[in-house]
């Protein structure tokens, strides 16, 4: 190529200047061609890559902890940044908490089948809670020593301040009993109790977190409290 330019420049040089300006346009050509044509290899390597990524008929869940787990990063488009790269810090044998990643699929599924569900996927996350209790030694709604966990939104690319967070899902009228024996500090359980509620009202059933807010600040002022952390256990009781 690099030579076939210098040619034709030396050619150019000698003719009359009526016949530079096809000279010029010859490497233009050449890389219109070029052009025109490298986009075939990315595709062809996309197209490979998604039925390499393709998930089994009817997984709905994807597990890691314990050094392993069932996805990894080449997943980000199946699993979300989030789930590819806890899956890929697992393999990698880091300290990663257990856990589990719904998949994208639901989601496309759910628009697919007027707003429902696949019907594996309870029975699927159920098996995933009781997996990621075997390696926490709890388990979830027990009364005694409960599995807390938390719910995180993801998406393929960050998006920041975009993706919804449930903390501490698991908290209810007993098992907050449990943590604030556990713990040793009821306020924090309580308080946790309290959040756990504010976010899922909020996130899930779509009651506005200022409604919560309103109600705490006008219980504060009553008692002459300036801050949240002003409150002591037998407030949230």
């Amino acid at each position: 190529m690099a030579k076939a330019v210098a040619r034709s420049k030396k050619i150019a040089a000698k003719s009359k200047p009526s016949t530079a300006a096809p000279t010029k346009t010859a490497p233009l050509a050449i890389a219109r061609k070029a052009l025109n044509k490298s986009p075939a290899k990315p595709v062809a390597k996309a197209s490979r890559q998604v039925s390499a990524e393709a998930p089994k008929s009817g997984k709905w869940v994807f597990t890691f902890g314990d050094g392993k787990a069932e996805g990894k990063a080449g997943l980000r488009d199946l699993l979300g940044g989030k789930g590819a790269n806890l899956a890929e810090m697992a393999n990698l044998g880091l300290p990663v908490p257990p856990g589990f990643t719904i998949p994208t699929s639901v989601c496309t599924y759910f628009y697919e089948h007027n707003k429902t569900y696949p019907k594996e996927l309870k029975a699927q996350v159920e098996k995933a809670l009781e997996h990621v209790g075997k390696l926490t030694g709890k388990a979830f709604g027990d009364a005694s020593n409960p599995l807390l966990v938390s719910v995180r939104s993801g998406a393929r690319a960050s998006m920041p301040g975009m993706m919804d967070t449930v903390l501490n899902l698991g908290l209810n009228d007993r098992t907050v009993e449990a943590l604030a024996e556990m713990s040793g500090d009821r306020r924090f359980a309580y308080d946790s109790y309290r959040r756990f509620i504010t976010m899922y009202s909020d996130v899930v059933l779509g009651l506005e977190h200022h409604h919560f807010e309103d109600i705490l600040d006008t219980f504060k002022d009553g008692q002459g409290y300036s801050l949240d952390t002003d409150l002591i256990a037998d407030d949230w009781v």
